[in-house]
């Protein structure tokens, strides 16, 4: 089964957590060879990808948000051989609530089909920042 939005379920779980504390979104996606628009037009996935960054960047900014890593996949160490990421990112935003803003931003609704249509699967994962260190525990 291949995820690329949210459950109802999942987006409840997501608005009962606190709104006002920052949060960090690890987003791992698997893109389309293809994408297929609803009137029939077709590009790359990574090209209608493209596309969803580019639009949806100003208004990710002006929310507060920020990307702090981005990678590439080299290997799967632990986990499933066949699975691959072609995107991986995590952003920043300044509380949950700039994230839902972003969401139900009508712009941003009227922008998010580039994405719809160039992911085949995809983890969006919430996680609430922490202090580094030098070691794994935390």
């Amino acid at each position: 089964m291949n995820h690329i939005d949210p459950t109802r379920e999942q987006f409840d779980a997501f608005k009962a957590l606190p709104r006002d504390t920052p949060i960090m979104m690890l987003n791992l996606i698997k893109l389309k060879e293809t994408a297929t628009y609803p009137d029939g037009s077709t590009c790359s996935g990574a090209e209608a990808y493209r596309r969803y960054g580019e639009l949806s960047g100003p208004i990710f900014r002006e929310l507060g948000g920020e990307i702090m890593w981005r990678g590439t996949q080299e290997c799967m160490l632990t986990g499933p051989k066949d699975k691959h990421w072609d995107i991986a990112f995590v952003a920043r935003y300044p509380n949950a609530g700039a994230f839902l803003a972003m969401v139900t931003n009508p712009d941003y609704q009227a922008i998010v089909i580039n994405r719809s249509v160039a992911v085949e699967d995809s983890r969006l994962i919430r996680f609430a920042p922490q202090d580094g260190g030098a070691g794994f525990g935390g």
